[in-house]
């Protein structure tokens, strides 16, 4: 678990911790306040209340400093987790003991804090020397001072395997839990990707990188539907290598695939974020301008025109390629049929007209009015 998590969890189990001790300590209050305390044989010496006193306060003590430990200092927080739930475990027993059948339970708690940091190490450390300790205790004071028989030593020692073993299974079968689900992820984000992939594959125009026809007319669609209902500025421009066919013939159609590819990548690195680019057929281009005016969409596109003009071309005799540009402003209520028409008689007007130049739908209407008056 990462640190955040691990401080969280740190101060979880302490809190639990005081938990149980408050409410041993409110146990044996009303215990003493209900009852006179009987006759019991135990290794605290019943008849010295005062050691029944030091184990309680040294509960507290333990506890307290587990939890000064974990306020002022920035490690060894699980080892101080760990130390301070065996100290309080093996102090509730000998206070327990006396009064309560099966308090040996008590002393199974720091083998279960081991369950909730998910620790194998940490369990199989717990328990041999759980094992160990209570093997010493046994024989080094219950035997000897208690009398207690063999036959319990070995069934608490029993408890201990079964409740470590039982433990380190539900741990591993966590990890089970954990790396299959980690494999489910992976799978499902691997799927995600190839999702992604395919649905690119599907949209991009494979030799120049750019969107392609159909995905061109569905953008297109949707950025027509805001115009007229949020009243959204768009100009469409469209775009074509002049001499396109000269350069296929002159040079071969591989070249003729890099002029491409170069235009391409060109055109893709002068639009904004705002924009889009497709390849519309053959050596024609289409670029949609959005949240700009039509002077912002007329500098850009001529931008363009420049920048593909400037661009060296070695494989293809050194010689300039230019493209010729229409550009139209969308009207609302033109409808995309309109729109293209307008466009594309502005690219044929700049191609007719000398080619190498942006022209303006505004300005083939300009022309057209001026003749019918004539």
């Amino acid at each position: 678990m990462d640190t955040q998590n691990a401080e969280v969890w740190h101060r979880r189990i302490l809190s639990g911790y005081w938990m149980l001790v408050l409410l041993m300590l409110a146990v044996q209050f009303i215990f003493m306040l209900s009852a006179r305390v009987p006759e019991v044989k135990s290794v605290l010496l019943p008849g010295q209340g005062h050691l029944f006193i030091a184990c309680n306060l040294m509960i507290v003590i333990a506890m307290s400093l587990a939890e000064m430990w974990l306020r002022t200092t920035g490690q060894y927080h699980k080892q101080a987790v760990v130390g301070c739930g065996f100290v309080v475990s093996y102090l509730m027993y000998f206070v327990l003991e006396p009064f309560v059948d099966g308090a040996q339970m008590t002393l199974m708690l720091p083998i279960m804090i081991s369950l909730i940091y998910f620790d194998q190490k940490l369990l199989k450390c717990l328990g041999v020397f759980s094992l160990l300790f209570y093997a010493a205790l046994y024989f080094g004071l219950e035997r000897t001072v208690l009398d207690k028989p063999l036959l319990e030593f070995l069934l608490v020692e029993c408890v201990f395997i079964v409740i470590v073993v039982m433990a380190h299974a539900v741990i591993v079968r966590a990890w089970e839990v954990r790396e299959h689900l980690e494999q489910l992820t992976k799978s499902e984000q691997g799927l995600m990707v190839e999702r992604a992939i395919s649905d690119k594959l599907l949209k991009i125009e494979a030799l120049t990188g750019l969107y392609n026809h159909k995905t061109f007319h569905e953008y297109l669609d949707s950025l027509l539907e805001q115009c007229e209902s949020n009243g959204l500025r768009l100009q469409l421009a469209l775009f074509d290598i002049d001499n396109f066919k000269r350069v296929n013939d002159t040079y071969g159609h591989w070249v003729g695939d890099l002029v491409l590819k170069e235009v391409a990548a060109k055109v893709a690195g002068q639009i904004g974020l705002n924009d889009f680019a497709a390849r519309y057929g053959g050596e024609e281009f289409a670029v949609i301008f959005t949240d700009k005016s039509y002077q912002e969409a007329y500098a850009a596109a001529e931008d363009m025109r420049l920048a593909i003009s400037q661009m060296e071309h070695p494989y293809a005799g050194g010689k300039p390629i230019t493209v010729s540009i229409g550009l139209c402003d969308y009207q609302l209520g033109d409808g995309k049929e309109l729109l293209f028409r307008k466009t594309d008689d502005a690219l044929y007007t700049a191609k007719r007209g000398g080619k190498n130049k942006v022209v303006t739908a505004s300005q083939v209407h300009a022309k057209v009015t001026v003749a019918t008056y004539a």
